[in-house]
């Protein structure tokens, strides 16, 4: 499957990279909003931009996206079956 975004040419200057570095970005982009509303899981992610899940979770910090997000719920269960 492919997705086709319009974007204006001037959109890579603006951000000030060049349109592959652009592209690269806008992917990585949405692979992390995807996997940080619990639509993808980080191996997922990764595969759909073409990286290791390890580099994946590596670019995570530049977003402010938590590798784990656990509510308190979870947290506890988690310590529980430690």
């Amino acid at each position: 499957m492919q997705l086709l975004v319009e974007v204006p040419s001037n959109m890579p200057d603006a951000a000030q990279c060049t349109p592959q570095q652009f592209m690269h970005e806008a992917k990585l982009a949405m692979a992390i909003k995807l996997f940080e509303m619990k639509r993808l899981s980080s191996g997922m992610a990764a595969l759909l931009i073409g990286m290791t899940r390890m580099q994946f979770l590596g670019e995570l910090h530049r977003y402010g996206v938590s590798m784990i997000d656990l509510d308190e719920n979870e947290l506890a269960q988690d310590i529980s079956n430690a």
